[in-house]
């Protein structure tokens, strides 16, 4: 009972400091042009021994003992995460992605092809490197983790940075959204398979693909319509009640744990719960209860979580130097390039190509996942989990300045042009 109360105790402090670090550490990065999520990417990891436990050991140890502790902070980072792509689900305009649907899927496979090809060529080089991979994973296998590691798009920080830049009902918006969705899909299929092999199971793969597709079919066509009950019940007793609340997060909790069951993870059962949801006015007045504590509380302590197994000094050591450089620009170049010209051959512009490449190369939010997931199933070392947490930051760091950049050159121009012709 002692032991259970000051697990209690030191939980309020640890969250404390995450809620302290995270705010500060966002506040000093939005000059930058950076989100408050990118800012709460950077303070995990600075919270973890790359930092703190660099600076001050002891400290950094006694915040954030192994054990029982770090369990309840994974717990609860695991409902924040539902949570919030839940309300990311329930905040999709699904009438865009329907009408922008055929660009999508050319900007999204276009944006999986080439990090699936190099990305699978050099996960196949660095397969035998035991600082990178575990013994249990071959290079076919080490291949295809690699390419769904750099393929993957961060479709919930995309929908902030999105959000937040004021484009998300925009074609550039809706079609990087459309596009990240059907590029994750795809990567955590990958990933499937890779775990599925490693177990020597098809039936986790089999479980996983087909399990998912039926979830989602069910889903649309059988709850969506179930769905419409929340809406006719908030405009009935003029209010979103309690007990509504409950149910929905009883069905959302459900959704959750049957999408962990099959192997696709709960945050998509999260995110296909929240699409299917109805449009309107309980659709506004939930997220506008779930989000703040969500997004301020819930979700920072899961990338505290993933900041505390990060060693950045992991990847500027002799032996991994080559392998980070090289990665970052294999993430950078094919990613974001492949989307780009297949925007262009949707007929944008340049600088609308280049626009979309730019916001379909941040990865933040999912990459983590991916790698943590790898990480508790034996598949990578932390060696390689530091290199790919340091690709999503970087490439999650450069995704909105590069954007507002490109936007701000677009104005630039015509300005130009204009007071050269009154010359």
């Amino acid at each position: 009972m002692a032991g259970n109360l000051q697990l209690g105790i030191h939980l309020f402090l640890q969250l404390s400091v995450i809620l302290l670090a995270c705010r500060i550490v966002g506040r000093l990065l939005r000059p930058l042009g950076q989100t408050q999520v990118v800012g709460e990417m950077v303070a995990g990891v600075l919270l973890g021994p790359s930092l703190l436990g660099l600076l001050a050991p002891e400290c950094q140890n006694w915040l954030f003992p192994d054990g029982a502790q770090m369990s309840i902070l994974y717990a609860l980072s695991q409902i924040g995460l539902v949570l919030y792509m839940f309300l990311i689900g329930m905040e999709l305009n699904r009438d865009l992605l329907v009408e922008h649907s055929r660009n999508a899927v050319i900007i999204s496979l276009s944006g999986i092809l080439a990090p699936v090809i190099v990305g699978g060529a050099l996960g196949w080089l660095i397969a035998d490197n035991p600082a990178l991979f575990t013994h249990r994973i071959l290079a076919w296998q080490a291949a295809l983790f690699l390419a769904s590691a750099v393929s993957i798009t961060a479709f919930p920080m995309l929908a902030r940075i999105v959000h937040e830049s004021g484009i998300a009902k925009t074609p550039i918006g809706t079609l990087t959204l459309a596009g990240a969705a059907v590029n994750d899909a795809a990567a955590w299929a990958f990933l499937a398979c890779v775990i599925a092999m490693v177990r020597a199971n098809a039936m986790i793969a089999v479980l996983a693909i087909g399990g998912g597709l039926a979830y989602a079919l069910a889903m649309i066509f059988i709850a969506r319509p179930a769905f419409r009950l929340f809406e006719w019940l908030t405009i009935r007793y003029d209010a979103v009640r309690p007990e509504m609340v409950a149910m929905l997060l009883l069905v959302l909790m459900l959704c959750a744990w049957f999408t962990e069951l099959i192997g696709i993870y709960a945050i998509f059962g999260a995110f296909v719960c929240g699409a299917v949801m109805p449009r309107g006015r309980f659709q506004r007045e939930v997220v506008q209860r779930l989000e703040s504590l969500t997004v301020t509380l819930l979700l920072p302590t899961f990338f505290v979580y993933s900041g505390l197994n990060t060693r950045m000094n992991l990847v500027v050591a002799p032996g991994l130097l080559g392998v980070t450089v090289t990665t970052l620009l294999v993430a950078f170049a094919c990613k974001g390039g492949g989307c780009m010209i297949a925007t262009r051959v949707a007929g944008a512009s340049w600088r609308e190509s280049a626009a979309v490449g730019a916001l379909m190369n941040a990865r933040g939010l999912m990459e983590l996942i991916l790698v943590n997931i790898a990480l508790e199933k034996g598949l990578i070392t932390y060696g390689l989990f530091a290199i790919l947490v340091l690709m999503a930051i970087v490439t999650t760091m450069l995704a909105s300045p590069l954007y507002n950049w490109l936007q701000t050159s677009r104005l630039a121009v015509p300005e130009a042009e204009g007071r050269r012709e009154a010359a």
